[in-house]
């Protein structure tokens, strides 16, 4: 799946983000692959900035470090047709809602009260 390019993601904006990754971020279209194989599932995404890979099972805690090399708790479950993603660090938290619709991913990120949405499509 590829990301449909879209103006500076509003969450990129949150502080403890550097202006540099911020401005390198918001001009990625990363590409996506989710695979589920047995009981694990791997989200693989690539960009030029940096791929990152996890498998995990759902329901289940895991580490991750992210694209932005945050240190973080994870979970991820099934939520009707959603995939929910949800990582914690510090006292923080962020959720990332990935659903089909109309052939396309919505991945809507949400932290703070601030959500930014990015739209795939397939390649």
């Amino acid at each position: 799946l590829l990301a449909r390019p879209k103006p500076v993601c509003c969450l990129l904006c949150l502080p403890g983000v550097p202006a540099a990754f911020r401005h390198l971020a918001a001009l990625e279209k990363p590409r996506i692959t989710i695979r589920a194989q047995g009981e694990r599932v791997s989200i693989r995404t690539e960009s030029s900035l940096k791929n990152t890979e996890i498998s995990f099972r759902l329901g289940e805690e895991f580490d991750e470090t992210t694209a932005d090399n945050r240190k973080v708790k994870s979970i991820v479950t099934l939520d009707g047709g959603s995939l929910v993603h949800v990582q914690k660090w510090h006292g923080k938290e962020t959720t990332i809602k990935r659903q089909i619709v109309n052939g396309k991913m919505v991945a809507k990120h949400a932290m703070n009260n601030v959500v930014s949405t990015r739209v795939y499509t397939k390649s």
